[in-house]
């Protein structure tokens, strides 16, 4: 029997066999709750890279499992002991489910909560996601979405957002200072561009697709560079915009092969780049770490609170997410062929619950 409205089975994509496209058919919508888990019901859902290496078997996903860490939807069942959130609220999901609470990074700064040992898992990583009419998250690592953010801003923020924002302010950087992004006019880099100039930071937008300038430039990247010239002029152009001295910090976030050692050759001396990019090997040439003393730091995701000061961020700024949405699930394929085609702009994105998506919230109508 369907509980308080919901029904027993639901439309989900399905990973079932690795380098094989989703099953998209009739599973059983999730029933069972934890203490501080909350069921939402989906609005729309994002892709993002790492689902590809899910997809590849590289993530130690058990399958079958449905796909996809960046969702948003609206509580429609809440665990014993969540009291964060109430029924009809809008959230964005939290990726860790069920951290142990015990352990040094769970015990330490918020901020390194999220990279608790003992996690249950990811959702759409090791545990079911968002390409689903129903997902669970947990209550303790999800956020309540302002009012004037939409659904389809919101879910691509959940993964993309928070990495890419969380490496911003790995940085350190201060107003008037100035970050490098490597891969600005991608699903993350233009978010990067749009998150750093709201915090007063010059931005040189890098990266080698015309696509991908003409978004970091749309993004607000006070410069924007060509990655496909050589590196010696690559480098030559970041030294002057920045009177000879190399960017303040660098962020990583192409999975190019050569990406992480352009990165730190425009990094000053004594600079700090953060790598978000996950290529099998980050490969940087010894000079630029030894003779240079640049300092490599790797960021995941953001914590909670660090979300919700970004989702402060998104709504006062105006932030935008540049999506290509695509409506209903059985619309998985061609989103996934047009991410594939290298000619996308943004995030491509589904629209799981159009009538959710398009009902007033709070004064504000979420529309595509």
């Amino acid at each position: 029997m369907a509980i308080a409205g919901i029904p027993n089975y639901m439309l989900a994509a399905q990973l079932v066999e690795f380098n094989e496209p989703y099953k998209i058919h009739k599973v059983p919508t999730p029933e069972s709750l934890g203490p501080y888990d909350v069921l939402i019901k989906v609005a729309v859902a994002s892709l993002c890279h790492t689902d590809g290496m899910v997809s590849a078997g590289v993530m130690g996903t058990k399958l079958p499992c449905i796909g996809s860490h960046e969702g948003a939807g609206t509580v429609v069942r809440l665990g014993s002991s969540v009291t964060d959130f109430k029924e009809g609220d809008r959230v964005m999901a939290g990726l860790p489910r069920s951290r142990c609470g015990h352990c040094p990074d769970c015990l330490g700064d918020e901020n390194y909560r999220q990279y608790c040992p003992n996690l249950a898992g990811h959702v759409g990583v090791t545990l079911d996601g968002a390409f689903a009419e129903y997902m669970i998250v947990d209550g303790r690592e999800s956020s309540r979405l302002p009012d004037d953010v939409s659904f389809e801003t919101a879910a691509p923020l959940a993964c993309a957002g928070c990495t890419v924002w969380r490496g911003i302010l790995q940085t350190d950087l201060k107003k008037g200072e100035t970050v490098a992004i490597v891969g600005a006019g991608g699903g993350l880099g233009h978010l990067g561009c749009q998150f750093a100039k709201a915090l007063g930071i010059m931005v040189v937008g890098i990266d080698a697709r015309d696509e991908g300038l003409a978004l970091a430039r749309d993004s607000g990247a006070d410069v924007t560079i060509d990655a496909r010239q050589e590196k010696e002029k690559v480098v030559g152009e970041v030294m002057k915009v920045t009177g000879g001295m190399g960017a303040d910090a660098t962020v990583n976030v192409s999975d190019n092969g050569q990406a992480a050692a352009l990165a730190c050759a425009v990094t000053k001396m004594h600079g700090t780049m953060i790598q978000i990019a996950q290529p099998t090997n980050v490969s940087v040439p010894f000079h630029e770490l030894v003779f240079r003393d640049v300092r490599i730091k790797g960021s995941l995701i953001c914590s909670r609170l660090e979300a919700e000061r970004m989702l402060k961020i998104v709504a006062e700024h105006k932030i935008s997410v540049k999506t290509n949405p695509f409506f209903g699930l059985g619309e998985l394929p061609n989103l996934i062929e047009l991410a594939h085609g290298g000619k996308m702009q943004g995030k491509a994105v589904v629209v799981v619950d159009e009538e959710e998506v398009n009902r007033v919230k709070g004064g504000e109508t979420d529309s595509i």
